[in-house]
């Protein structure tokens, strides 16, 4: 029996999430560690000390959150699937919370683990191949959940996403990644205007 390593592992947990899901998965390959690298710096990780992942996946972009954020904040990742969830559970580390569930209930889910509103949510959810009115409904529950000031990131293939987006996000940048198969693009909101450089 051939033994996988770890990147291979996730490589391959991911190629199946996305063949039972392919609208929800929306990639057949976990992210790059460059594309880790920018969702990190774009989210603001180091300063934040309460962090929500939806679609966290395998969890390459979970580890790279954990090893950025400080000792003493949290992260709660929101996996809708079942597979992917008990692979995410086997990361030992007391900050962080993995929750099965969708992330429509998202406000629901920080009050369950008396989480405060976090300062950055990043996702990963593919919002251009989701029901329309079920990706309005999540973008929805960001924008209310998000703390004045807070930043949303999305990584994305295409830009349904900014279409979907309320008033009350104000989009900063959008940036290409080209170093990640496929590339894409990182979108960054923040919540009633304030400026990234300020965080």
């Amino acid at each position: 029996m051939t033994r996988l390593h770890s990147g291979e592992g996730d490589r391959l947990a991911f190629l199946r999430a996305f063949l039972r899901s392919p609208r929800g998965v929306g990639s057949i390959v976990p992210s790059s560690r460059f594309l880790e690298r920018r969702l990190v710096a774009r989210g603001a990780v180091g300063a934040a000390t309460t962090i929500v992942e939806l679609g966290p996946g395998t969890g390459g972009t979970t580890r790279a959150i954990l090893r950025a954020m400080p000792r003493h904040a949290r992260l709660l990742c929101i996996e809708i699937d079942p597979h992917l969830h008990g692979l995410l559970r086997r990361i030992k580390d007391p900050r962080l919370i993995v929750h099965l569930g969708s992330a429509e209930q998202l406000q629901e889910t920080l009050s369950r683990y008396e989480l405060p509103a976090p300062d950055v949510v990043i996702s990963g959810i593919p919002f251009s191949t989701m029901d329309r009115a079920v990706g309005q409904r999540i973008l929805d529950a960001i924008s209310k959940a998000l703390a004045h000031g807070g930043i949303f990131v999305a990584y994305q293939l295409r830009g349904r996403v900014a279409q979907l987006c309320g008033s009350d996000l104000e989009l900063k940048r959008v940036e290409l990644e080209m170093l990640n198969i496929p590339p894409l693009r990182v979108f960054c909101w923040e919540k009633n205007g304030m400026q990234l450089a300020t965080r």
